[in-house]
């Protein structure tokens, strides 16, 4: 039986068959709904409002009895978080007769903020393209040259150069661009390796192209516009990846494809229509012609590099992790289903299996490769990519992270939007916390602050804020070094509170709003640190053994950690503090580095081909160093650096070698226990 099915406010509708959850109704029609847990019923992003009576507009006459009832996953997660009232969970909720779905705000992908910020030092400009402006005599009756033997003996006489020559996709535009300018006209010259190629020809004197650049992260999608003369950059843009309703991790999104016959089509599908809005709107902004854009560069994650290319990305899910090219790709942006009529694409080089084209663009902007001084790169995500290196060489790999850092797998975690707490710090002797929340300047503890909310609802706490929580409840003593919540203190501070076996530390709460962190949210940050912290290590000792004191965090994530509390955490090793800081999105500036000169983009080809590459799964001291890494913020490196400007607790003797208090092993994340 088939089900009418109406998505408000998009006003999306179409026909699904019976029994299929809203989640999975909101995919097969492209609603904008939310799924940070890829549909486990465990995060809430995907909250919906049925609505229920008669709607003419779409002949539908809705009940209660349209969704199915509550569902298990649904009744615990209220237990534990309630639901906004009337709301029921889009991964949970199936369709049982014709229906009308409000995505509330909340919910939506496109209501999230974006932040990717770009910093670019000076470069010399030196663009795959060149505009020329030629004069063509009027051809006469018995001429026997044609429009593009004119055209490429044009360039070579009127600017003095070898003939370019014409690629074939240009042929149809030349004879209307030398009619309309009556001999006059401006043609675009691709510099390649072999012979220049004429790509485009407008009417009259043209004088100026544009380029894009484009950073396909695994949450947001970030461009910027860039005139390919000057090398100003004329506009960025930013939204989310669509992709995320098939899964908040990437691995949620390579096993959907597994599970689902035609999914890496519908994955791609996704991102190239994001890619056609963002440059939309780039170009909308700037007030010019889409046909002026003459290449987009484009860099992501292995598995967004390659989605973006229609490669399936299922053996990135699966030991060996095999890549289906680590070179460059370049073609026409039509190739990839992209609104660039004039433009040809280049995709950057990915370094390993799951260190990708993002962070060779990010190698590129940050210049490991020509430092003396040992630089450690790391970009964290979902799955963190790192490199370490200097100009004598360089080390690279990648931890399985997990989603934690970002919300995912958190109690009360939520992405950086309006509402999210960013900043917490908590008195010592009291443990009373005091927050920061996205959308208001003040301290929660400061008057005025609830005014200055507005209709802005505290609903959750971010990445930052979970990084700073945590680190602020092991600097006040609530959760020891190996990363348990002492109940013993529950005594002294009514906000440690019993939670089954265990207990969790209430610092956030106004009127029936309680956020928590849990003993298992303390886990999953302790998991995601170790495995990143343990990557790092892995590379250090490759390298030597060396003494890192220039740590660059990359990514929208890392430019909003405190250097600090990174520390406190033990996510980089010690080192002074003003050796460690953001340097935001570098993949996106060195997608921009590669766009404007060709000289950095070799650079950036040849700088990965050096690259030794680290797989951790197959490390043997990989396991260990995870279990030292667990420890707050380490089990046996020792933090003089961060001693100078924070006091941390005492260290206990003999901490369980790195067990916790039950005993049980711990493994990282998508690891295997040791």
């Amino acid at each position: 039986m088939e089900r009418h099915v109406v998505f408000t406010p998009s006003g999306l509708d179409g026909i699904v068959k019976d029994g299929v959850t809203v989640l999975e109704a909101a995919r097969q029609l492209g609603a904008d709904i939310d799924s940070v847990c890829g549909g486990r019923g465990i995060c809430g992003r995907c909250q919906i409002t049925p609505s229920t009576g008669s709607f003419a507009k779409w002949g539908i006459t809705a009940t209660k009895e349209s969704l199915s009832g509550l569902a298990e996953t649904e009744t615990n997660y209220r237990a534990k978080r309630a639901l906004v009232p009337g709301n029921r969970l889009g991964c949970a909720a199936k369709i049982c007769g014709d229906v009308v779905i409000d995505v509330p705000a909340i919910s939506q992908v496109h209501k999230q903020i974006v932040r990717k910020d770009l910093d670019l030092d000076p470069i010399t400009v030196d663009p795959s393209f060149s505009l020329f402006y030629l004069t063509v005599p009027e051809a006469q009756l018995g001429d026997s040259v044609s429009a593009a033997d004119a055209l490429t003996d044009a360039v070579a006489v009127q600017h003095k150069r070898q003939a370019p020559e014409v690629a074939r996709r240009a042929l149809s535009s030349l004879h209307s661009a030398m009619a309309k300018g009556e001999g006059e006209l401006t043609v675009a010259v691709r510099h390649t390796q072999g012979p220049d190629q004429i790509v485009a020809a407008w009417p009259g004197y043209v004088d100026t192209a544009f380029g894009i650049a484009v950073d396909v992260g695994s949450t947001t999608v970030a461009g910027h516009l860039c005139e390919l003369n000057s090398g100003e950059i004329l506009g960025s843009y930013g939204l989310m990846n669509p992709q995320i309703r098939f899964g908040e991790d990437l691995m949620s999104r390579v096993s959907y494809v597994m599970m689902n016959p035609g999914g890496e089509v519908e994955l791609t599908n996704a991102i190239r229509a994001a890619l056609n809005e963002l440059i939309g709107s780039l170009v909308k902004n700037a007030g010019i012609e889409v046909g002026r854009v003459l290449e987009i560069t484009i860099v992501g994650n292995p598995i967004m590099h390659h989605i973006v290319l229609g490669i399936d990305p299922t053996p990135l899910g699966m030991a060996p992790f095999v890549l289906a090219t680590s070179e460059s790709v370049s073609g026409w942006a039509t190739e990839l289903d992209l609104k660039l009529p004039n433009a040809s694409y280049y995709v950057g080089p990915c370094i390993a299996g799951h260190v990708g084209a993002d962070m060779a663009a990010a190698m590129l902007a940050e210049g490991p490769h020509r430092s003396k001084e040992m630089q450690l790169l790391v970009d964290i995500g979902t799955n963190a990519e790192i490199v370490l290196g200097n100009t004598a060489h360089q080390f690279a790999a990648s931890s399985p992270t997990g989603p934690a850092f970002e919300g995912a797998q958190i109690s009360a975690g939520q992405r950086a939007t309006a509402g999210a707490i960013e900043n917490v710090r908590i008195d010592r002797k009291s443990l009373e916390p005091r927050v920061k929340v996205i959308g208001s300047e003040l301290w929660s503890n400061e008057p005025g602050f609830i005014e200055s909310l507005g209709d802005t609802v505290v609903s959750g706490v971010c990445g930052s804020g979970i990084i700073e929580v945590i680190a602020e409840m092991y600097l006040s003593g609530i959760v020891d070094t190996d990363g348990v919540v002492r109940g013993e203190l529950a005594s002294k501070s009514s906000r440690i509170v019993a939670d089954e076996r265990t207990f969790s530390y209430l610092f956030y709460e106004q009127g029936e709003t309680k956020l928590y962190v849990t003993q298992n949210d303390v886990r999953a940050i302790q998991l995601a640190k170790a495995a990143l912290r343990a990557g790092i290590d892995l590379l250090v000792e490759h390298a030597g053994s060396p003494v890192v004191h220039d740590i660059r965090l990359a990514g929208a994530f890392g430019a909003h950690i405190d250097p600090v509390y990174a520390m406190v955490l033990g996510l980089v090793p010690d080192c002074p503090i003003a050796g460690v800081r953001a340097v935001g999105n570098a993949a996106g500036a060195g997608a921009v580095l590669s766009l404007l000169s060709r000289k950095l983009r070799y650079e950036m080809e040849d700088a990965v081909r050096k690259v030794t590459k680290i797989e951790t799964a197959t490390e043997p001291r990989f396991q260990q160093l995870f279990v030292e890494a667990m420890a707050f913020p380490h089990k046996t490196a020792e933090t003089p650096n961060l001693a100078k400007v924070i006091d941390l607790p005492i260290r206990a003797a003999g901490n369980n070698e790195g067990q916790s208090r039950s005993g049980r092993r711990r493994r990282p994340p998508g690891g295997v226990a040791e």
